[in-house]
């Protein structure tokens, strides 16, 4: 038990960085966590609640947690945790962080990351974009104090900072993906065809989609893509193309005598149709690189993380770039479906896929509602 693990906002990311650690160090962490309700209140008074909470062992060699907590207050009150390697982790931060036009920033959250990045001993970000936004920040932050301003808080937290892009681990989606980008998925990062996916965390080996289903998934959400989602049975291969007779038979490929008995496989719902005629779909993911992954197109705006994760080609400076890019692929739908995404593949190695930002999900700020900061995926 030498790593102990703190969280005080235990939901969504925050969970899956957290059960992710916890189960790599196995036997060697304790883990001390807060539900996922009521944020500002965890971030007010975490600090006290871990305080009594936290079980003391002469065991502890690191304490992992993230912004959320106040880490001053907590190793203040428990002088036994200040003693440790304290490692904080930054999944967003509260100096650059949207609030609503007719609100004000509140100072207490900015002021208590501050406070924490001082006390800890490294600061982990999730993108540098997340990084060079927060510690930029500081100085005009900080001249919000009416007097007795403290000064090159930034010159003493930004040694201590690094980025370490959000792990994930992709599901097996092999029989929703298109048969040339799954081609070319396999040979690049041994996807296979309802066979093993591929773990993109940094860590050696693979894993069977069963397993991975059970132990990752970004959001609770892994039974989309595995038949035991909502007790669906499993997918069969999705059927050959109808011959001109058979199509004039029966043009509905659900229409027959066992029609209720169809797996749910939506290659058999889409195989009958004309490339040509099935439209494209917009989406809104709230996990990008596991969209890419999927085979979708990302089309993003040149502001925020997004430069770091995607090449030029993928990206759009204004509102009218954004619309010409969309009427293009109305028009030539097909640029879109058979496209493949061109960072992974000008990879010449597994080392170096595994180290690109791209294959790494990160967390990013949340959107504002002009249309330039609205991110999009062409789905096919």
């Amino acid at each position: 038990m030498s790593v102990l693990l703190i969280e005080a906002f235990y939901g969504g990311s925050h969970k899956q960085l957290m059960d992710l650690l916890q189960e790599e160090l196995q036997d060697d962490c304790v883990l001390c966590t807060l539900p996922a309700k009521k944020w500002h209140w965890k971030a007010r008074t975490a600090a006290l609640h871990f305080m009594q909470t936290v079980p003391t062992s002469a065991n502890y060699r690191v304490l992992f947690a993230s912004s959320v907590l106040n880490l001053a207050e907590l190793v203040a009150l428990r002088r036994d945790l200040g003693k440790l390697k304290k490692v904080l982790y930054f999944h967003e931060n509260q100096l650059a962080y949207p609030v609503q036009k007719c609100q004000e920033r509140d100072f207490q959250y900015g002021y208590n990351q501050v406070l924490s990045c001082l006390v800890a001993d490294v600061v982990v970000f999730n993108s540098a974009f997340n990084m060079e936004s927060f510690l930029t920040s500081i100085g005009k932050f900080m001249k919000l104090i009416p007097d007795h301003r403290p000064k090159d808080l930034e010159k003493i937290i930004r040694p201590k900072c690094q980025v370490l892009y959000f792990p994930v681990r992709f599901p097996d989606v092999s029989r929703f993906m298109p048969e040339h980008k799954l081609a070319r998925l396999q040979k690049v990062i041994g996807v296979k065809r309802n066979g093993d996916a591929y773990q993109l965390e940094g860590l050696p080996g693979r894993q069977k989609s069963g397993d991975l289903m059970k132990n990752s998934n970004a959001h609770g959400e892994s039974g989309l893509c595995t038949p035991e989602h909502e007790g669906l049975p499993s997918p069969s291969p999705a059927p050959e193309r109808p011959n001109k007779a058979e199509a004039s038979e029966s043009t509905n490929p659900c229409q027959g005598e066992d029609k209720q008995h169809l797996p749910f496989n939506l290659c058999n719902i889409m195989s009958g149709w004309d490339s040509r005629q099935r439209p494209l779909h917009v989406a809104w993911p709230h996990r990008w690189v596991e969209a890419v992954y999927c085979g979708c197109y990302p089309l993003c705006p040149k502001a925020l993380v997004y430069p770091e994760i995607f090449p030029a080609e993928y990206l759009y400076s204004t509102p009218e770039q954004l619309f010409k890019r969309l009427q293009n692929f109305c028009k030539r739908p097909d640029i879109v479906r058979k496209h493949l995404y061109k960072k992974w593949f000008d990879l010449g190695s597994e080392e170096e896929l595994l180290s690109h930002p791209g294959c790494s999900h990160r967390m990013t700020l949340p959107q504002t509602e002009d249309s330039r900061d609205c991110p999009y995926h062409i789905g096919t």
